[in-house]
């Protein structure tokens, strides 16, 4: 019993202790609470139980204060809860205004590309009541001939459609670098900046894996492998104004001496419709010297006669991005545009996920704009305009440009 009685003896006087120390400790820090604040991420229950509860910080007496421990235990003081999410406000505000204006930026971006995308899916379907060639046919009626603009890069799983005329020659570039296809003759090794690619190299289709290129990689086996690489790669393509594209086709290729496309085409010009007599000058330099190359309207009504494409199909640098591109059967997740180059491409590499490998090339524009339409077309019949605006019409109804009204009623 002695024993039991000393135990009990040492317990009250251990309590004793225990409460003054409690109540000393609580004078001199006003209060306290046994749970840290919790990043509002990872609140804890009794955190969104109701608001914040003062606790009183006057001195109290044993009992009382047993019970304000009891109460601190699970309920956060107010002025501490302030002050701390006060502090953590001020670390957060500058990073959540951050995220906020980026995930409103790319929510204009994922709008302006469904509207993009809706847009080809209505005129494919034949909601803008728009007839062209091929509309409806299904991917695998396409000839292999047909894909050899659509670039594959297996390593990222991208697929590129180029269109000539439209800043192919530096996403080309980019492709380059991405499927590290090209050597660089200073380093030994493949180019990792799309700037530092030589332009005049990108063309040579030696470069570039095509769907084109299946049958005689895969055989037998390359429509099903086309077929798997479009449903799970990112495609893309970029566009122009159907007008200003072939403004600016007809001054990079007959504007100035070229002599593939004077042979091939310029000189097929000048005898069908320039009323030229006699022998045509020989080489490109020889006849810009002597003043004969083809006119805008020359080409205009080149690529209207209905013999032109009985010898052979459009060059690719005038013909139409539907036959380019396929977009009724082809699926692009990406639709830019060249009047918006900047920030689309900056908006592709983040959705490819290579804007940290790479950045696009910032080398000089086209700059044929929009703007220079009336003049270019001044001297061209109004019927031959509007029979141009007819044979393009898929694309500027598919990609979304106005009809350019401005040329086709002067």
């Amino acid at each position: 019993m002695g024993t039991w009685r000393g135990l009990r003896v040492a317990f009250i006087l251990g309590s004793l202790f225990m409460i003054l120390l409690i109540i000393i400790y609580w004078d001199d820090v006003g209060g306290f609470n046994f749970y840290p604040l919790q990043d509002s991420k990872h609140e804890l229950p009794w955190m969104t139980a109701g608001p914040p509860q003062f606790v009183s910080t006057s001195r109290a007496s044993p009992s009382s204060t047993l019970s304000t421990i009891a109460v601190s235990t699970t309920r956060i003081p107010k002025e501490a809860a302030h002050t701390e999410e006060k502090q953590e406000q001020m670390k957060e505000e500058p990073m959540e205004e951050d995220e906020e204006k980026e995930r409103r930026g790319m929510s204009f971006v994922n709008n302006e590309q469904e509207a993009r995308k809706q847009r080809v899916l209505d005129v494919c379907s034949g909601i803008d009541s728009v007839e062209f060639p091929g509309r409806s046919r299904a991917f695998e009626q396409i000839p292999n001939r047909e894909l050899d603009h659509l670039i594959v890069d297996d390593t990222h799983q991208i697929i590129y459609c180029y269109v000539p005329k439209v800043a192919c020659t530096n996403w080309k570039r980019v492709m380059v670098v991405l499927s590290q296809s090209l050597i660089s003759p200073s380093s030994g090794k493949p180019y990792t900046d799309p700037e530092a690619v030589p332009p005049d190299l990108v063309h040579n289709s030696s470069l570039h894996l095509t769907f084109a290129k299946f049958w005689r990689h895969y055989g037998s086996l390359s429509r099903h492998l086309m077929a798997l690489k479009l449903q799970h790669y990112t495609k893309f393509l970029f566009v122009r104004d159907p007008f200003v594209r072939l403004i600016s086709a007809f001054r990079n290729k007959f504007g100035r001496p070229n002599e593939g496309f004077y042979k091939e085409f310029g000189t097929v010009m000048l005898r069908r419709f320039g009323n030229v007599s006699g022998s045509l000058p020989e080489t490109a330099a020889e006849a810009f010297a002597a003043g004969v190359k083809p006119t805008f309207q020359q080409f205009i009504t080149y690529l209207l006669d209905p013999e032109t494409e009985k010898e052979t199909i459009f060059n690719e640098h005038w013909r139409q991005v539907y036959r380019l591109c396929h977009p009724c059967q082809v699926k692009y997740d990406f639709i830019g545009r060249l009047e918006t180059l900047e920030t689309d491409a900056e908006d592709l590499l983040k959705l490819l996920k290579v804007d940290d490998l790479l950045r696009f090339p910032s080398g000089a524009r086209n700059r044929t704009a929009a703007s220079w339409e009336r003049d270019w077309f001044a001297q061209i019949p109004i019927t031959t305009r509007r029979e141009l605006y007819k044979l393009y019409e898929p694309d500027f109804k598919l990609f979304g440009y106005p009809k350019p009204e401005s040329v086709l009623h002067q």
